[in-house]
């Protein structure tokens, strides 16, 4: 992840794929089309609406027609005007009704039984007339309101009722009363919510299809603890927060409301009034499920669970599945430039699952790693300033439509892994940042609550409502789009509290030191709880320092994640083939160096998304020499990343190296594999998925040891290594030559005697190499490099070799 990358943009609307809205359904009756109108109902006090003829109207106004998507704060028609002159006679839970600043409104509205009589009062902004549905009891208007007052008899009125009013063009309408039905939510939930352990939390807060004794609505609920009042506000209502105020459950910072009559397709957010400041918010879902299309940001009511999956299989041989002993071979993808359509629009995520997964299976990956698809406003954050913790991007369909690519993937045996951000988020106003009005989910304190190399904000971990929004977030992915492991992002920015900062701007910690205790503890028990309950999934640390025991248990005081990107290997590594050949010598140890912590970590050896992009150039643009150097030096150092040990990991278009770099607006550049040293890097590419899949000594002891001995790591002048892969069954030879000299008469020594046949080689002319080579060599009694025997062979130029005893 690159810091400069990460920019906030919500204006961005290039015109890619139209991903429809479901259409908006509400149950109403005779109603023209379009003139759905929103609803707030409650009960008033006989004694407090006794003279009321000439009350004014609230100045707060209807929203304008168009939804407010992209809104911040409410527009001057909205604003609460607490200096209007509201009578006296008028009780004060009624002029916050009015005013949209009550915090508990059940306690006004809905059925209520004052002074032995049963009182209903509604409060419907855009309402003439209401009357009760199946009854003769006609709510009369509060004169100067939109209040709707009624007495009704107990032994007639329903459990729940029904209201039917017609709006300001005479339109009838029908509905349940909002305010006629309990709270929702178990306290249950909330303790365990509370206590930062209710790995699905997202089932409870959000926007979910809900079903209250038959009647079927829509239960919205929200964590704002620092809210004086929080409404539901969409296109059902206008995006007026006069009309669906929600009820607070107390301690636990919560609010919800059943909305009857609302279905899928429903575009909703939540307008948050501070208790404080009186300023009025405009949020979108933090718990939402799917996102319009950016620029817009509303959340989107879906079906859940609707989802039909066929990769049961799969699923069952990943529990069993021991990924430390087998291959793995990751395919890095931003699906929205590793290809579009003829028109230049995104792919979306059914097309992805036939083109995608067809090439990724050609090319012989095990993985696909998603570069974030994660909700996000700004196509060029990659993903990584995420607004949408539980929705797949709306950019390529919708989150049945991802399903469907995951399952396909499953079904083709390829595994998916999805980056994930728990370390920061983006400042949008819309989204998290200052949620109700406060530093709810960052830290109020910059010094520990902003990363200004980025722009962005940080988690309070400490928090338990943070922490468990973020674990439910990671348990969410793992469970409802079966995602086989999570790369947690910046984990080194996490880890430390003085990351990237100057000395006067961080908190020490308790103990003075800079580790950031909370976020360790995050991390721990995210590992902890994600392979508790998905076994068999992986969770990997891009960490890019020293910090010990990033992979090593919990239990033994390790953070617990399953791998670590191998940065330092990749850096030298990157470094040493950019040396012309002449000055190579000079720079052997960058070569052999990590083999001295290669078994301190599980590592994954990553050449990724950020080694191409920013001015660094493309990996094949690294290279020196001339081009048919360049290409053979690409040759050699895919040879080395895949019979080094490590799980290996290439982002698109390394495979065929593109000679640009990587820009996320547009598509890779196919058409260079119109060239033969472009179609020869991704043939190579293709044949080492193909030998690492089908050699366990190149996989099954990539974490130990036992899997790896130097043949000879010293010559430094003619810059070549020689090392053995080894495991139970066999064990393999590799030579690497990292000059543009052939060396002939090179004598390697082995440990027996026998056949040694040449199973692999760079520079073979199916690679467009100069097809220099052995075939098949025979063994000599001579011993060698500390070994009784060896065999001489001709090493081609820059190029690597692998050899297997016959």
């Amino acid at each position: 992840m690159e810091k400069h990358t990460k920019k906030t943009n919500n204006s961005t609307a290039a015109k890619t794929v139209n991903v429809s809205t479901p259409e908006v359904k509400i149950k109403t009756k005779k109603s023209a089309k379009g003139s759905t109108l929103p609803l707030a109902t409650g009960v008033a006090d006989s004694t407090s609406i006794a003279s009321t003829e000439n009350l004014p109207k609230t100045p707060q106004k209807a929203a304008a027609k168009n939804s407010p998507k992209n809104a911040v704060t409410a527009s001057p028609q909205q604003e609460v005007n607490l200096q209007s002159p509201i009578k006296p006679s008028l009780s004060a839970d009624f002029v916050k009704i009015m005013e949209a600043r009550h915090h508990d409104p059940f306690s006004v509205l809905g059925r209520h039984l004052i002074d032995g009589q049963l009182k209903i009062s509604v409060y419907l902004p855009y309402a003439e007339t209401v009357r009760l549905s199946g009854n003769a009891v006609v709510l009369n208007r509060i004169a100067g309101t939109d209040f709707f007052v009624g007495t009704a008899d107990s032994d007639t009125l329903p459990e729940h009722y029904q209201l039917i009013w017609t709006d300001k063009n005479g339109h009838p309408h029908e509905t349940y009363d909002p305010y006629d039905f309990g709270a929702q939510m178990p306290e249950f939930d909330q303790h365990l919510f509370g206590e930062g352990k209710h790995w699905h939390i997202y089932q409870k807060l959000g926007g979910h299809l809900h079903s209250i004794d038959g009647i079927d609505g829509v239960l919205f609920a929200v964590w704002a603890p620092n809210a004086g009042r929080i409404s539901v506000v969409g296109d059902f209502n206008h995006w007026d927060g006069r009309c669906h105020p929600m009820r607070s459950l107390g301690g636990s910072g919560i609010w919800e409301l059943f909305i009857p009559g609302l279905t899928i397709g429903c575009l909703y957010k939540f307008e948050i009034l501070n208790r404080y400041s009186n300023q009025i918010l405009l949020k979108s879902d933090p718990y939402g499920q799917q996102f319009e299309f950016r620029p817009n940001t509303s959340s989107i009511v879906i079906k859940e669970k609707n989802y039909h999956w066929q990769d049961q299989q799969w699923l069952e041989q990943r529990i069993s599945n021991d990924w430390l002993h087998t291959p793995m071979s990751i395919y890095e993808v931003h699906l929205g430039s590793w290809r579009r359509d003829h028109c230049g629009n995104f792919l979306t995520y059914r097309e992805l699952a036939i083109e995608l997964v067809e090439y990724v299976k050609h090319m012989g990956f095990t993985h696909i790693e998603l570069l974030p698809v994660t909700e996000h406003p700004f196509d060029g954050s990659w993903g990584y300033q995420t607004t949408g913790y539980f929705a797949p991007t709306s950019r390529h369909g919708t989150p049945d439509d991802f399903r469907f690519f995951v399952d396909t993937c499953h079904q083709n045996n390829i595994g998916i892994i999805l980056d994930w951000v728990p370390a920061h988020f983006p400042k949008d106003a819309f989204a998290l940042a200052q949620f109700d009005g406060s530093a709810l989910y960052e830290h109020a304190d910059p010094r520990k609550g902003e990363h200004r190399d980025w722009g962005t904000l940080i988690y309070n971990y400490g928090r338990n409502e943070v922490k468990n929004f973020l674990l439910a977030s990671a348990m969410f992915w793992l469970e409802e789009f079966h995602i086989d492991g999570l790369r947690v992002d910046a984990v080194a920015s996490m880890l430390y509290l003085d990351y990237s900062r100057e000395a006067n701007d961080w908190i020490p910690n308790i103990y003075g030191g800079n580790e950031n205790l909370e976020a360790i503890d995050f991390l721990r028990e995210l590992n902890t709880a994600t392979h508790a309950q998905h076994p068999g999934t992986v969770i990997m640390a891009e960490e890019s320092t020293s910090w010990p025991q990033v992979t090593k248990p919990t239990w033994t005081g390790g953070l617990g994640f399953s791998m670590k990107w191998n940065m330092g290997w990749m850096h030298d590594v990157l470094s040493y083939m950019s040396q012309e050949p002449i000055h190579r010598p000079y720079h052997h140890d960058q070569l052999t160096f990590g083999m001295l912590y290669a078994f301190s970590e599980n590592f994954t050896l990553p050449f990724s998304h950020d080694e191409v992009v920013h001015g660094k150039g493309s990996l094949v643009s690294k290279m020196p020499g001339d081009m048919w150097q360049r290409f053979a030096n690409l040759r050699l150092l895919y040879t080395f990343m895949y019979t080094y040990p490590g799980k290996k990991l290439l982002f698109m278009g390394c495979e065929f190296g593109q000679g640009t770099e990587w820009s996320a607006s547009r598509t890779l550049d196919w058409y260079v594999l119109d060239y033969s040293h472009h179609r020869g890097v991704q043939t190579l590419v293709k044949d080492l998925n193909q030998v690492y899949k089908s050699h366990p000594a190149l996989f099954a002891h990539d974490f130990e040891p036992q899997g790896f001995e130097w043949i000879d790591c010293h010559d430094v002048q003619q810059s070549i290594i020689s090392y053995q892969r080894k495991c139970d069954v066999e064990d393999l030879i590799v030579i690497l030559n990292f000059t543009p000299v052939p060396r002939h008469n090179y004598r390697i020594g082995v440990a027996e005697a026998g056949v040694y046949q040449e199973i692999f080689n760079s520079d073979s002319e199916y690679y467009f190499g100069s097809n220099t080579g052995n075939g098949t060599v025979v063994s000599e009694p001579t011993p060698w490099m500390n070994h009784p025997h060896s065999i001489n062979l001709t090493l081609p130029p820059l190029a690597g070799i692998i050899f297997k005893r016959t």
